[in-house]
């Protein structure tokens, strides 16, 4: 939400704030950054404080920083209220992946992380329609006023219906010891390998979120209000893809479609930077395959979470903070590649998703080969 509401109205705010292209979207990278290194905070508070009580403090931070956004007097203030939602934010991405690995065992939790795309699909479809809605009745504030309203419903809900899962509390937190734990993880072949191969989804994901709204608005002429269409048919094929995650896996390993699913993701990358860069076919030359690149992200995602999860059910909160640190770490980078390579056309958003793909499949066949599977 925090993402896909606000990205029909960054044209407008750009103009809002006299700023450039580059400037406004450094929005989206600071708020991938706060994503990224919050979680490193979140992860061992969850293992020893347990996973309620962070959520909720998460969630307040997050709320209290959507009202900073609406005051915000300059995109100075605006970029600070951003890298707050994003630490308040992320504790739900730490503990909701813990909080699985807490109540299920490691063959069920790609199903069930399936079926957490399943609910998260639903933003990223309704939220840069209802973005763009706003824009016509209201400016760039409103988007903010709504973010405010649903982390306050979120941090309700989370008060009054979610049950602790951590059965046994971890051990008082000592910074050496958070320290070489996660080190261990980043020694780990092939908890590094499958991380890695999320983030660099991630990482053609947000490449993706951080240029779609110039490249549709801008360079094809798309109006806000269409651009959450074209943005919600890419979120849906996600949505729908990942659904048939379980049954794929009635016939397949976790580690298997996701070698499968990466190849795909590579393959129709490299036919939208060729149609992107000839021009063949205009708008649909760059919708059809960006549309088949987003769907591939749909059985990434939760068989990469599962296979580089599923050794660490002692330290769930641990890893899950570390693999989204890498997660976020690279896509600010890649949001960041788009906004700098900015050209006026659709090329520069194609090019770094396809190098994100093409270094995601190869990187898996380095340090995860088949043959240690």
């Amino acid at each position: 939400m925090s993402i896909d509401m606000y990205l029909p109205a960054l044209p407008s705010m750009q103009a809002h704030f006299g700023v450039s292209t580059g400037q406004i979207q450094l929005t989206l990278s600071i708020y991938f950054i706060g994503l990224a290194f919050g979680q490193l905070l979140y992860g061992p508070l969850a293992d020893r404080f347990g996973r309620r009580a962070l959520l909720l403090i998460g969630l307040g931070i997050y709320t209290v920083a959507s009202v900073v956004c609406v005051l915000a007097p300059g995109i100075e203030v605006l970029s600070l209220g951003r890298l707050m939602q994003a630490l308040g934010g992320c504790a739900g991405m730490v503990i909701t992946r813990a909080m699985v690995r807490d109540r299920f065992e490691p063959e069920d939790t790609a199903r069930i992380f399936a079926a957490l795309v399943l609910v998260m699909g639903v933003a990223p479809i309704l939220a840069p329609l209802v973005g763009g809605q706003l824009l016509n009745f209201f400016d760039w504030h409103s988007v903010f006023v709504v973010l405010t309203v649903f982390g306050a419903l979120c941090w309700g809900l989370a008060l009054t219906g979610l049950q602790e899962t951590l059965a046994q509390r971890g051990e008082p937190i000592r910074l050496s010891a958070v320290l070489r734990g996660y080190a261990r993880l980043l020694v780990d072949r092939r908890f590094m390998a499958y991380s890695l191969a999320s983030g660099l989804a991630s990482a053609g994901m947000f490449s993706y979120i951080s240029g779609s709204a110039f490249v549709f608005i801008e360079v094809f002429g798309i109006s806000p209000q269409h651009f959450g269409w074209y943005f919600g048919a890419n979120a849906a094929g996600f949505v729908v893809v990942s659904q048939f995650n379980h049954r794929l896996l009635r016939r397949s390993t976790p580690d298997q479609l996701l070698r499968r699913a990466l190849l795909a993701y590579a393959g129709f990358s490299v036919v939208l930077v060729a149609l992107a860069a000839s021009g063949i076919g205009g708008l649909w030359g760059v919708a059809v395959p960006l549309f088949l690149v987003m769907s591939s992200l749909g059985l990434i995602y939760p068989n990469a979470t599962a296979m580089a999860m599923a050794p660490f059910g002692a330290n769930a909160g641990l890893a899950s903070a570390a693999m989204g640190t890498l997660q976020f770490t690279v896509a600010a980078v890649g949001g960041a590649a788009v906004g700098h390579l900015h050209d006026g056309t659709a090329l520069p958003m194609a090019a770094v998703i396809a190098a994100c793909a093409l270094t995601a499949a190869g990187q898996l066949r380095v340090l995860a080969p088949v043959k240690d599977q």
